[in-house]
């Protein structure tokens, strides 16, 4: 198995706020060795508090999930977005759907277009709405249908900082986050910024999902670390409307 390229491009050195740090070019790839036997691997369920689940090695058709990837920043290239203090956040960001969450100095928010191009967003691939629907029915949330991905790509350095999902129309349907490539260091916190966050090391195929009394918990991605692969992928899927 070939390594993954970071794609939309080659990465550029940006200076990000304080609590955004800063993009850089990953290391090369490798053989795949460690993904391959992480395929083997059993899936698993933990429970990280009630309404939470970290699904284990759940995603396993990551070469599929990656060339989709792929045919959507195609469309929609990977961009810095724009916080509404006016820094570029570290993670490179697109979408696919019906809706896309972007970011600028008006705040966040979600659009039916994409605002670089005015063209309406890539379809959303059958196999992520899929995806999204088994995870969600695993974790104990039936029918679930995101109208919504917003796509996060990491290189060696990118973070996410503590927030909630909060833009969505209707907090009772879950959210469903999937890892692929690097590996990432998930912080699960609670219903105030200030609670101190669990951390849990997110390996490529595992999903979270989370709903319910813990819809609206703070969480975010520690710096991730310059590994094999090219990049972290992260797809979160929402119903925005």
């Amino acid at each position: 198995m070939s390594s993954w390229p970071a794609l939309g491009g080659p990465s550029t050195k940006l200076r990000f706020s304080t609590d955004l740090f800063v993009d850089a070019p990953a290391k090369p790839g490798r053989d795949g060795v460690t993904m391959d036997l992480l395929s083997t691997l059993p899936a698993s369920n933990e429970t990280l508090e009630p309404g939470a689940v970290l699904l284990r090695c759940f995603a396993r058709n990551d070469a599929a999930l990656i060339a989709d990837i792929g045919r959507i920043a195609a469309a929609a290239p990977f961009r810095h977005m724009i916080t509404p203090g006016g820094f570029a956040m570290s993670v490179a960001m697109t979408n696919c759907g019906q809706f896309g969450w972007i970011t600028d100095r008006k705040g966040y928010r979600y659009s039916a277009v994409d605002p670089d191009s005015g063209k309406p967003w890539p379809a959303m691939p059958d196999a992520f709405r899929d995806l999204a629907a088994r995870a969600a029915d695993t974790a104990g949330f039936a029918g679930f249908a995101p109208d919504s991905c917003l796509i996060n790509r990491y290189v060696a350095g990118a973070r996410m900082s503590l927030h909630q999902d909060k833009d969505e129309a209707d907090f009772a349907v879950p959210i469903v986050s999937v890892s692929l490539g690097l590996p990432a260091t998930f912080l699960w916190g609670g219903a105030k910024r200030n609670d101190k966050p669990r951390r849990f090391r997110l390996e490529t195929g595992d999903v979270v999902v989370w709903g319910g009394p813990a819809r609206l918990n703070f969480h975010g991605v520690d710096p991730v670390t310059a590994g094999d692969e090219a990049c972290r992928y992260n797809l979160t899927f929402r119903k925005a409307a």
